[in-house]
């Protein structure tokens, strides 16, 4: 695989050092940001240009290549805020006079609405049974994704002490490393404890460990590792859902029960209400199907 001149390499490499210190990115974010901008750089050498010389026209380029290349809206949409931020990193640094994405706004229709999986399915994925001999620690982890609304990242993160079993409720490490503190259900933390009794000690084997849940090998577990773990159980139960959908239904089903939203922003761990906000568009959508569907008039 052809490598970036050292000059690019240099710059991506201080951008990500920037953002992973100064700002307090988290890692997972940093590593998307290097991804954005790794393809951005091969597309721009495709273009005979650089990291150092693109323009306004080579971005709107890049974006109508993604088009092309199938990536979803979702992802495009990503990528061009990692181009952004990284263009305004360039001029603070004085490494341009102009920021090239400066007025460059997305091409309407781009938005897409978080999708949610429903109740029924739901209590097929989190009951699903022939998981094995970890299915208790594979579905205890199910079942605190969704009624908590925890990002992958930080579920596999969760530490003994992070849980309060008395006052039932987690203390979240979120983007940035904001602390956040989550609410749990009685059922659902029966669950967690009955992991904690029965399978938890046999895979520390008598070694000790700070994480929550475990590896096999009683090791703290990783995002991949956990991915594919949800594949597996969506299939047994015929549901298609990803970490993020079980996160988009904690949401949506709450709002769609009757939650106010500042609440759900809090459990969210949401800097801006406004991000939460996309959440009250599927209950409104979700709202008209059913009146079209059974109201008389519609």
């Amino acid at each position: 695989m052809r490598r970036d001149p050292p000059g690019e390499d240099r710059i991506v490499d201080d951008f990500l050092a920037h953002l992973s210190v100064e700002r307090g990115r988290a890692e997972n974010t940093v590593d998307a940001y290097e991804r954005d901008l790794r393809r951005f750089s091969a597309f721009l050498k495709g273009e005979g240009r650089s990291l150092e010389s693109f323009g306004k026209a080579d971005i709107i380029g890049f974006i109508g290549f993604l088009r092309t290349d199938g990536y979803s809206p979702a992802t495009i949409a990503r990528v061009l805020s990692s181009v952004r931020t990284f263009c305004r990193y360039l001029v603070v640094e004085g490494l341009r006079e102009d920021d090239p994405s400066e007025n460059l706004q997305s091409p309407k229709g781009w938005e897409r609405l978080p999708k949610a999986i429903s109740l029924d399915e739901v209590r097929r994925l989190i009951g699903v049974s022939g998981g094995g001999e970890l299915a208790l620690r594979d579905l205890t982890m199910l079942e605190l994704m969704y009624a908590s609304g925890l990002r992958i990242s930080e579920l596999v993160r969760l530490r003994m002490e992070d849980v309060n079993f008395e006052a039932g409720f987690l203390r979240v490490t979120g983007k940035g490393g904001k602390e956040r503190v989550v609410p749990v259900s009685e059922q659902t933390m029966g669950r967690l404890k009955e992991y904690m009794r029965r399978l938890r000690p046999r895979l520390l084997r008598g070694e000790e460990s700070p994480y929550l849940f475990l590896s096999r090998r009683g090791r703290g577990l990783t995002r991949q590792r956990f991915w594919q773990t949800l594949k597996r159980y969506a299939a047994l139960a015929g549901v298609k859902v990803t970490p993020h959908m079980l996160r988009h239904s904690f949401a949506t089903h709450l709002l769609e029960g009757g939650a106010d939203l500042r609440s759900v922003q809090k459990m969210l761990g949401h800097s801006d209400i406004s991000t939460t906000q996309v959440y009250t568009k599927v209950s409104t959508r979700r709202l008209k199907r059913v009146h079209e569907r059974f109201h008389p008039r519609a």
